[in-house]
């Protein structure tokens, strides 16, 4: 099956941005793997929720068009920068003006570290579904495969609850949890996104009890 099958029946917008969605290819946390999770949440959302599928899937193949590593000073500006790209390239493939800045906007707000509010429901449904990416257990993974290329420790074996320290995910892997991904169900916009969001929320808790647990 071709990469661009998986995105029907928008595979003719799939198969024009494709080849424009992944800017760091050996990245497994960003690669082409996530781009279709994030796809099949973003349709398990609006198949409840609405949506225009044209926007959606191209704000989903577009989301990180622009590589930031996550330890990098412009990391709260990556989807900013993905979001530029995207309406250059839109504007340039000759989509109308409003849907693409309705597709920049989506991308712009998808990222927890902008802190922008998603204003439409395309941007609603693009956030919550990059976020259910990033909790449940493909979270769990992510968050330690990260950690691990950017050689942090797995825990703080003096304090791994961080109960006399402040909390440092940039130093010990676990405290992610507790700096974000405890926190990701809470933000979600739609409400199927929240309801999907606590099925994997509760995955995540329960690892980091056992997690704990085991290493206290």
């Amino acid at each position: 099956m071709k990469s661009s099958d998986a995105f029907a029946p928008h595979g003719d917008i799939a198969r024009t941005l494709l080849p424009h969605a992944i800017d760091a290819a050996d990245d497994a946390s960003h690669d082409l793997s996530h781009v279709l999770r994030v796809w099949k949440n973003v349709q398990d959302i609006s198949a409840r929720e609405g949506g225009a599928g044209d926007i959606l899937v191209a704000a989903t193949l577009l989301h990180d068009c622009v590589a930031v590593p996550k330890d990098s000073p412009s990391r709260s500006v990556a989807s900013r920068l993905s979001a530029d790209h995207a309406l250059r390239l839109l504007k340039r493939l000759g989509w109308p003006d409003d849907k693409a800045a309705s597709v920049g906007h989506a991308i712009e707000a998808h990222s927890f570290s902008a802190g922008v509010t998603p204003r439409t429901l395309e941007a609603k449904i693009l956030q919550d579904a990059d976020r259910l990416d990033a909790i449940g257990c493909i979270g769990i993974a992510r968050c330690f495969y990260v950690s691990g290329r950017l050689g942090r420790a797995l825990y703080d074996p003096a304090d791994p609850l961080g109960s006399e320290r402040d909390l440092d995910d940039a130093r010990f892997a676990i405290d992610h949890f507790q700096t974000k991904l405890l926190k990701l169900s809470q933000s979600f916009q739609t409400q199927t996104g929240r309801a999907l969001a606590r099925e994997r929320h509760d995955v995540v808790q329960q690892f980091f009890d056992r997690f704990v647990s085991e290493v206290s």
